[in-house]
């Protein structure tokens, strides 16, 4: 074995504090003696010196904020004298390491301290990795002295054989800090300390080449732009002594645009409709308007992105995953949106991208009630497939030119919204999302809808032409998502251009998954409150949905935590309430009040509606998605009342049509259901749908009114559970109806438990959430008879009694 230093011995010395500065053993450096403490260490050790013994030793001890490092350096006073600007100095040579123990006395005013040497052994011959990180630190030092212009310190560099040596040597670097020496001078394994020496270097070259690299393109980038400057005005005069010699006048730019559009990567027939446009204006006057129109539509046909296509995103499973990260539940777009995406990756495999001119677009229609995402799915499509996404809002619109653009004629002619959606999404294939399409109207000044029919067909949309641009625009790679709420408004032409996938709603434990993943975080951040100090029980969140909102999508749930964290925020900050805050269940009533819809079966039974005879509970589908809808059926006095039938509830003529029904049934069967009905010839039938500023229509209230009158009619009560859907026909058939899934979401929000539908509707239960169908007892059925069965409960009061 061999030795780098000294043996290890106890020594005496006094301390020289280097403040901010760290000295490694090898190292020479001058100090400055006006300072009182080198002065008072430096004068100790030549007091303490004896002849014979050597020079003058004294202990280098950084000192960072007042405080000494555990280790110091042994030095000795080589030289005594003056400094280049002439203050007293003294030169010191960093002989070894010293760990530093305990206080001592000594001669003059410095601080003593024991201390024993480090010792610095090493195996001889030295194993392969250590000369291999020699090899790499004398290396990576050459290279770093090269750069800096140091070519006298590289052969003192080589020359080094000691591994502690050599990683002590980089005590010289300017670049390390007061912490990565002090950290050097606390390592004492040599080969440790120069594997530390060894990685700061590396990663200092690191940052030196990524500084070098941006000066150099900020520097490329300089000399460019004063190039383009230079050349650009150099232009100018050229151009400006070619019109003098020609007489043309100062404004006319046309061999710019001539130029722009032969550099312009546009497509053949386009090419050619522009240079075309460009000879107009080159034999037009600049007094000419025609001029400032043909610019104008020269500008808009270079912006166009003609040849830009963004690479679609062919991780099947990673587009799913996006979209199930950021929206819960809509299985149904989530399954298209997948589709379409393996099936563009298929076509691209086998090189049919394009197919007779077309490509492999998409035109979805995403049809659901407000607030269960629609809109803001297509950016999360956008997001999977890896498309640009632009929004087109429709609603509202009225003027054809809105989608078509205005004959460019016009004073402010502009292109219609397509092709501003395209240009701003600088590719030909982004996610158009086209939002609340059944909210088009139509005027004198066109049909938006009509003009549609192009844009959404599969067909047609890889020749779309506008009037302003009046050239071919490919639209058949373009992703359409068009939004709406109800489909009755929308034409049936467009509608059949369009894939119809159906949002019908979330179920109450979706809700309370999206409050809790989407909703809460994005509104605590909204009330300005941390992730933790507000944390909502999932009892909370079941309540907020199921008795304090009662829709399709989640928009009010999510006011109503707003709400909350507003409350609790504005609490905190009156000093009425510590954070953190576990919001109960019975906390909610205190903040934000009652609840507001509270099941019917949750209600006293004397409160109930179908408390009485002649009420019963139907299920109906709005534009907010489905509801529970109350009948209530009345028979009037014989001697007061006029006889026949009176409806109310603002209903349309097919739902009118259903009442007749109804009634010409029960008068038409009563014997065989044992129905007292033969007094309704002279008492008048009154049927009311509550709720009655809202318009209602549709067949499928029918098993409904039969089943409210023969309640009336029979005195039996219908049961509370129960809701029913389904149209009647004369001879009591029950037959099928729409929205069944929408029904009977609406029905388990409402706290029903049996849902009665029409047989052949059985089939619509595949699209029923799982957990949905497990909650409600379903019966499908094919004739009113078993309707009464099931809904009415048994007679209490005699027949004659109640007739």
């Amino acid at each position: 074995m061999a030795s780098d230093s000294m043996a290890s011995a106890p020594l005496t010395l006094p301390v020289l504090p280097l403040d901010d500065e760290v000295v490694l053993p090898g190292m020479v450096v001058p100090l400055d003696l006006s300072d009182n403490d080198v002065r008072a260490a430096v004068e100790a050790a030549q007091a303490a010196a004896r002849p014979g013994e050597g020079k003058p030793r004294v202990l280098l001890v950084p000192r960072v904020d007042g405080t000494y490092a555990a280790t110091g350096v042994l030095g000795t006073v080589e030289q005594v004298g003056r400094l280049s600007d002439g203050d007293p100095g003294a030169l010191v040579r960093g002989r070894g390491r010293v760990r530093i123990g305990a206080g001592t006395t000594g001669p003059g005013a410095a601080l003593w301290v024991e201390g024993a040497a480090v010792e610095e052994a090493l195996p001889d011959p030295l194993p392969g990795s250590v000369t291999e990180l020699v090899k790499e630190y004398k290396a990576l030092a050459t290279t770093w002295l090269k750069k800096r212009g140091a070519w006298q310190v590289v052969d003192r560099v080589q020359q080094i054989d000691g591994v502690g040596a050599l990683a002590d040597n980089s005590g010289y670097s300017p670049f390390l800090t007061v912490a990565q020496r002090i950290e050097l001078l606390e390592t004492a394994d040599p080969v440790a300390r120069l594997r530390l020496a060894t990685a700061q270097l590396r990663e200092h070259l690191a940052e030196q080449d990524v500084a070098e690299t941006i000066a150099k393109d900020v520097q490329e980038g300089v000399d460019k732009q004063q190039r383009e400057f230079l050349l650009r005005r150099q232009l100018e005069a050229v151009r400006k002594e070619l019109r003098e010699l020609n007489g043309e006048s100062e404004g006319d730019g046309s061999d710019d645009y001539r130029a722009r559009v032969e550099a312009a990567d546009l497509p053949g027939k386009v090419r050619e409709a522009a240079l075309k446009e460009v000879e107009k204006l080159e034999r037009s006057s600049d007094q000419s308007p025609e001029g400032s129109w043909i610019r104008t539509w020269l500008d808009t046909i270079l912006e166009l992105p003609w040849d830009e296509r963004t690479e679609d995103r062919y991780d099947i499973r990673g587009a799913r995953a996006v979209l199930d990260a950021e929206h819960a539940g809509l299985d149904d777009v989530k399954e298209r949106i997948t589709e379409y995406l393996a099936v563009r990756k298929r076509r691209a495999d086998r090189g049919l991208g394009v197919v007779g001119g077309r490509r492999g677009g998409a035109v979805l229609a995403l049809v659901g009630p407000p607030g269960v995402g629609k809109t803001s799915l297509g950016e999360s499509v956008a997001h999977a497939m890896g498309r640009e996404f632009v929004r087109v809002a429709l609603g509202g619109v009225r003027d054809e030119a809105e989608i078509r653009g205005h004959r460019r004629t016009y004073v402010g002619a502009l292109p219609g919204r397509i092709v501003r959606a395209i240009k701003e999404a600088g590719s030909m294939n982004p996610v158009v999302l086209l939002d609340e399409i059944d909210k088009v109207g139509s005027d004198f000044r066109g049909d938006p809808a009509a003009a549609l029919l192009e844009v959404l067909d599969p067909a047609q949309n890889h020749t779309f032409r506008d009037h302003y641009l009046e050239v071919e625009l490919d639209l058949s790679d373009v992703v359409f998502l068009a939004t709406a709420n109800v489909l009755e408004s929308i034409p049936e032409a467009l509608l059949d251009r369009m894939e119809l996938v159906r949002l019908d709603g979330y179920t109450e434990d979706e809700k309370v998954v999206i409050a809790r993943d989407h909703l809460l975080p994005r509104q605590l951040e909204r009330a300005g409150l941390e992730p933790g100090e507000v944390v909502l029980e999932e009892a909370s969140l079941r309540k907020l949905a199921g008795e304090y909102t009662r829709e399709a999508g989640v928009r009010t749930l999510e006011r109503s935590i707003s709400r909350l964290l507003r409350k609790v925020a504005a609490q905190h900050e009156l000093g009425d309430r510590e954070l953190p805050f576990t919001v109960r269940p019975e906390d909610l009533r205190e903040l934000i009040g009652r609840p507001h819809h509270v099941p019917e079966s949750a209600q006293d039974p004397a409160e109930r509606r179908t408390s009485v005879p002649g009420v019963a509970t139907g299920l109906a589908v709005t534009g907010a998605g489905g509801d529970v809808l109350f009948v209530e059926a009345s028979l009037a006095d014989p001697e007061t009342g006029a006889a026949g039938l009176t409806l109310t509830g603002q209903l349309g003529d097919v739902m009118k049509e259903s009442a007749q029904i109804a009634l010409s049934f029960l008068r038409s069967h009563g014997a065989e259901l044992e129905l007292p009905v033969t007094g309704l010839k002279d008492r008048g039938v009154h049927i009311h749908f509550p709720a009655g500023a809202v318009p209602k229509d549709g067949p499928s209230a029918g098993i409904t009114m039969t089943t409210a009158l023969a309640s009336l009619l029979s005195g039996r009560l219908v049961r509370t559970d129960v809701a029913m859907t389904g149209e009647v026909s004369l001879t009591g058939r029950v037959l099928p109806i729409g929205g069944v899934k929408q029904k009977l979401l609406a029905a388990h929000r409402a706290g029903i438990t049996t849902v009665v539908i029409p047989k052949r509707n059985e089939a619509d239960l595949d699209d029923v959430p799982a957990e949905i169908l497990e909650k409600l007892e379903v019966h499908p059925v094919t004739d009113v008879r078993q309707v009464l069965e099931i809904a009415l409960t048994p007679a209490e009061v005699p027949v004659g009694v109640a007739a």
